[in-house]
C-alpha cells in the first residue's frame, strides 16, 4: 500500500512488562513463554521500511531500548525503500543470511504466509490483541494460527469541500447514510455546472465498491471446506453493491472505467463536493501538482486548497492501508524476535505512533487516539470498523485479474444487470482461488 505519513513524535522509556520466551532450543515458532529469554551477546536484524526511520525513529529506538534492557540482546535495524523491498526479501528468503524481523505492507504479507516465509507467533501474548484491527490481521491469520502482527494503519475518509457545505446550508459532516445522501442531494442541486459532480467515485474504485458489499453483511468470498466459494452473487451482497452503484450513477461524474489511483488531483479541480479516499489524499489534493488528466502539463493550482474537511463514511467499513510484522521462518532467534515486536507493538509504541500521526493496531486504542490527535480523529474512528479480502493463497491474481473492477465496470456502462455481473465475477472467482 502507498505510504505518505509524514510525522515526527517522542515517546518516554519505560521497563518492558512481561518477558517473551521459551527453551533454549529454537523451533519453528515465533511463539514464547513466560519465562525470561538471556539474549546476552546475540543480535537480531530487523528490517523495517524507510517511514519508521523518517517518522518514527525514536519509537523504534525506544522499543529497542527497552527490549535490550529486559533480554540483553542487541539490534540491528536497517531501513527499506518501498520500491524494491520485496524482490530483496524474496531473493534474502532464498539464501540463510536472513532478517530475523520483517515489515511487509498488510496486503503483502498473505503471499509469505501461505508459502511458509514466516513463523507461526503466540497472538496470546502480544498487547491489545483482542482488538487487532481486522483490516490488518486478516493479513496474518491461516487455519487458526498467526503469522504476524498488527503494526500501523491507514484509513479511507469521506473528504469533503467545507465551503460547498456551508453555502449548501450543511452544518456538519453526515454522521449516517442517509444523511450523506441528504447531504449529496443538497450539493448536487446548489451546483448548476453540468461537469459537477457532487461526489466522485471512479467506476473501478473497487476498494469502495466493496467497502459497501461488507455494510449490508456481504463478502467477497468465504471458505467452504478446501474449496473457496464467491459471495458476491448472494443477496446481502447484492444489496450493498446495488448501493454503491445507485450512488455513483447519481451522484459522481467520474469516469466509469479508470480507478481511484489519480482521484485527489481530479478533485481538486473543483468540479465535485465530495470524494472517499486515504485520509493523506486530503493534503494530496490541497497541493500544486500537474494536471491529472495530462502528465505533460505545467503545474496547476488546486482550486480546494483550505477548503477541504474529513470525517468517517457513515456506516461503511474502511479497508485499511498499512503494515504487519513477522519472524522469518529461517530466523535462528525467534523467540527474541517475538520479544521485539512485543515491545514494538506494545501500547507504549503505539502512543508514540499516534503523536507521529499514524493509526494504532487496535480498535481499542482508536478513541483516546482521536482525542490525543485531531489530525488523525476521522482516520482513526473510521478504522475502527474495517475489513481485509479474502486471505486466500491465490487472491492477488483475483486482483491481478481486474475481476472487481470488469465487474464493476459492467454495471455502470449497463452491460450487465447486478445479478449477472456477480454471478459471473463469482465464477472468475471460483475458477481462480481454487486452482490448483
Amino acid at each position: 500500500m502507498k505510504r505518505k505519513i509524514a510525522v515526527a513524535a517522542a515517546l518516554a522509556a519505560t521497563l518492558l512488562g512481561t518477558a517473551a520466551c521459551g527453551s533454549k532450543s529454537d523451533d519453528n515458532s515465533a511463539a514464547s513463554t513466560t519465562t525470561k529469554i538471556d539474549g546476552t551477546g546475540k543480535t537480531i536484524k530487523v528490517w523495517l521500511m524507510v517511514d519508521a526511520q523518517t517518522s518514527w525513529k525514536n519509537v523504534v529506538d525506544d522499543a529497542t531500548k527497552r527490549f535490550t534492557a529486559a533480554t540483553g540482546a542487541q539490534v540491528n535495524v536497517e531501513y527499506q525503500q518501498w520500491a524494491n523491498h520485496l524482490t530483496k526479501l524474496d531473493a534474502t528468503l532464498a539464501g540463510s543470511d536472513v532478517p530475523d524481523v520483517v515489515e511487509l505492507g498488510n496486503t503483502e504479507f498473505s503471499k509469505y504466509v501461505f508459502n511458509g516465509g514466516f513463523a507461526e507467533v503466540n497472538k496470546s501474548e502480544f498487547e491489545n490483541n483482542d482488538s487487532w484491527l481486522s483490516g490488518l490481521s486478516g493479513a496474518c491469520e491461516l487455519d487458526g494460527k498467526y503469522y504476524c502482527v498488527p503494526y500501523y494503519a491507514g484509513a479511507r475518509v469521506l473528504i469533503y469541500r467545507t465551503d460547498l457545505f456551508k453555502a449548501a446550508g450543511i452544518a456538519a459532516a453526515p454522521k449516517t447514510y442517509d444523511e450523506f445522501l441528504a447531504d449529496a442531494d443538497k450539493l448536487q442541486a446548489g451546483n448548476k455546472d453540468s461537469k459537477f459532480g457532487a461526489v466522485y467515485m471512479p467506476g473501478q474504485y473497487w476498494y469502495a465498491a466493496m467497502s459497501f458489499v461488507k455494510s449490508t453483511g456481504g463478502e467477497i468470498a468465504k471458505k467452504d471446506g478446501d474449496k473457496w466459494a464467491g459471495q458476491l452473487s448472494q443477496p446481502a451482497s447484492q444489496q450493498g453493491l446495488q448501493r454503491w452503484v445507485d450512488m455513483v450513477k447519481k451522484y459522481s461524474k467520474a469516469d466509469v472505467t479508470k480507478n481511484e489511483n489519480d482521484q485527489a488531483g481530479i478533485f481538486s479541480q473543483g468540479q465535485a463536493g465530495m470524494f472517499y479516499g486515504n485520509a493523506w489524499e486530503q493534503g494530496v489534493a490541497e497541493e500544486v501538482h500537474k494536471d491529472p488528466n495530462d502528465a505533460t502539463s505545467p503545474l496547476v493550482p488546486t482550486k480546494v486548497k483550505g477548503k477541504l474537511a474529513a470525517a468517517p463514511m457513515p456506516e461503511i467499513p474502511s479497508f485499511l492501508g498499512g503494515s504487519n510484522l513477522g519472524v522469518t521462518q529461517k530466523s535462528a532467534n525467534k523467540e527474541l524476535s517475538a520479544q521485539w515486536i512485543k515491545a514494538f507493538t506494545d501500547s507504549t509504541s503505539m502512543a508514540g505512533l499516534v503523536k507521529a500521526n499514524a493509526l494504532p493496531n487496535a480498535t481499542s486504542l482508536m478513541d483516546k487516539a482521536a482525542a490525543d490527535n485531531p489530525t488523525i480523529a476521522p482516520a482513526a474512528l473510521a478504522a475502527k470498523l474495517s475489513w481485509f479480502p479474502p486471505n486466500a493463497e491465490k487472491w492477488a491474481d483475483v486482483e491481478k485479474g481486474n475481476v472487481l473492477q470488469t465487474m464493476l465496470t459492467d454495471v455502470l456502462t449497463g452491460k450487465k444487470s447486478v445479478a449477472d455481473a456477480t454471478k459471473w465475477a463469482d465464477d472468475q472467482i471460483n475458477a481462480t482461488l481454487n486452482e490448483s
